[in-house]
């Protein structure tokens, strides 16, 4: 009686498994990129001639938002916050900081007074550098050539 023959070892890499892996992990992080974005969602003024401040989009800047109704948010940590307690909150974020400066992105149609208010308070707590977020307004006639 014979024995059967094992089949040949096969010595090339099996990449099937490593594939379906890293498809469901691309997957994931285009679900989840979206969902992080920094601070609250405002509909920013928009301006002709905006400076860019790429500073703003750092990590650990600190970045107040004024939404529509009033509402003032207080990144990092994208916390609800009162506008009394501002000074206090922003004065502890700037104890250890080389870069002083408080971002302010407010919606188009938040009071003017909500906005004064923030900027008072940033004021009391002693910043003194203050960069206001806006969007460029796009031009259409600028592609265009006659």
């Amino acid at each position: 009686m014979k024995l059967p023959k094992a089949p040949p070892v096969v010595s090339d890499i099996n990449v099937t498994p490593m594939v379906d892996v890293m498809l469901v992990l691309l997957i994931i992080f285009m679900v989840i990129t979206p969902m992080l974005s920094k601070g609250v969602n405002v509909t920013m003024v928009k301006t002709h001639n905006p400076i860019k401040m790429q500073e703003a989009d750092k990590e650990d800047a600190i970045l107040i938002a004024i939404t529509r109704d009033g509402k003032v948010f207080l990144s990092p940590g994208n916390s609800l916050i009162q506008v009394d307690q501002l000074s206090g909150k922003v004065k502890d974020l700037q104890q250890n900081r080389t870069d002083k400066t408080v971002y302010i992105k407010a919606d188009a149609r938040a009071r003017f007074s909500g906005v004064t208010d923030v900027i008072d308070n940033l004021r009391t707590a002693g910043v003194d550098q203050l960069g206001l977020l806006t969007e460029e307004i796009q031009d259409k006639k600028k592609g265009l050539s006659l």
